[in-house]
């Protein structure tokens, strides 16, 4: 089929705010790349969970953005109308209102012309609810999707929709946006030997204990920065550690440019499954940052251990690799990194990939209709 540009209507949960939303950089970079390739992207997001009073961005010249209200069903029912036309309608998962409405509804948009996608951003969180749910009203509806498409995940990922009447499930891993994360000048309010950023969650809490709270606590003339919605009230209280709360993007890469290394932890889910890599670990890598990650299945497709990467796999490990690493070998791996990301795991690539689906899916509607 021939290239074409495409109508694309997307429900997320935020395309403008980062609060409470780690998915927005990997919608942003994505986004992005599909409309300069040429198609036409309307992000639909709730009214929700103050992030519209903590945009960190204004409405982008590559996105039209639609922000409904959640009093009731009225404005994301007139979203869905307003979707009716598209040529692909994508239900992402955790928009965080109306879910269970939006996952069905979007199903009701099928016409013969166009293509429904169920965009899962959680996948592990997403299997296990349903495997934990006897009546998961998601697992009834999967094979009606024309294509599944996970933030990450692996085989285990795709043959867990599988097995759910998954007609194709394919992952579109984190990458860089080359436009937005890229090496600047240290900033002395991020001065550490180690940094981390990430919002507290229960599947994560206990390995950022292992991974960053053991680490400071054991060296305790070391610096350790911890950026993040959630930890004010939930954190130990130690003297080498500063808080810095919520991170806005604007920051990310001075954060990730400035201390010594930047730690990734993922959370557990992901960690069992393997295969997803954080959008932190793309965007320290992209600003040139050496990254400290902790262990799991598939990170050697991303990034190479010991050359691109340092890993851990368990705090002891971070104190070892704190203990040893040098600023020389730290500019090294950081650089080798940005690297390998630039050439192989940029969102320009990843677009590319999502557009050769969408485009196949259409032609298989389109070749359907003349049969």
């Amino acid at each position: 089929m021939a290239n074409r540009n495409l109508n694309i209507a997307f429900f997320g949960s935020s395309l403008v705010s980062a609060y409470w939303n780690g998915a927005a950089t990997y919608y942003r970079g994505l986004i992005r790349a599909l409309n300069a390739l040429g198609h036409r992207i309307t992000f639909f997001e709730p009214d929700a969970y103050e992030r519209q009073q903590h945009r960190d961005m204004p409405d982008p010249d590559y996105a039209r953005v639609v922000v409904y209200p959640v009093d009731d069903e009225s404005g994301v029912r007139q979203s869905l109308l307003a979707a009716r036309d598209a040529d692909i309608v994508v239900k992402a998962s955790g928009v965080g209102v109306f879910d269970h409405l939006l996952e069905a509804a979007v199903l009701e948009l099928k016409n013969g012309r166009n293509a429904i996608v169920y965009w899962d951003v959680d996948a592990p969180a997403t299997l296990a609810a349903i495997h934990q749910d006897g009546c998961h009203a998601l697992a009834a509806l999967i094979g009606d999707y024309d294509l599944v498409l996970t933030y990450g995940g692996g085989p285990a990922v795709v043959d867990g929709f599988g097995r759910l009447g998954a007609r194709q499930c394919v992952p579109i891993y984190n990458a860089l946006d080359t436009t937005t994360h890229y090496p600047v000048a240290g900033h002395p309010s991020y001065h550490a030997d180690l940094g981390f950023l990430g919002n507290r969650m229960p599947d994560r809490e206990a390995r950022v204990h292992e991974f960053f709270f053991k680490p400071a606590a054991a060296l305790g003339k070391r610096h350790f920065l911890l950026g993040g919605s959630g930890w004010a009230q939930h954190a130990p209280e130690l003297p080498n550690v500063r808080y810095l709360g919520h991170v806005y993007t604007d920051q990310h890469n001075a954060f990730n440019c400035t201390p010594l290394a930047i730690l990734n932890i993922n959370r557990q889910s992901m960690a069992d499954v393997g295969f997803s890599p954080a959008t932190r670990i793309f965007e320290a890598a992209g600003a040139g940052a050496c990254l400290i990650s902790d262990a799991w299945p598939g990170m050697d497709q991303f990034l190479t251990p010991g050359r691109e990467c340092l890993v851990a796999g368990s705090g002891e490990g971070v104190i070892e690799l704190l203990e040893t690493l040098r600023p020389q070998q730290a500019r090294e791996i950081g650089l080798a990194a940005m690297q390998r990301v630039r050439s192989q795991h940029t969102y320009a690539l990843r677009a590319a990939q999502v557009e050769k689906l969408f485009l196949a899916m259409l032609e298989e509607q389109r070749q359907c209709q003349h049969q």
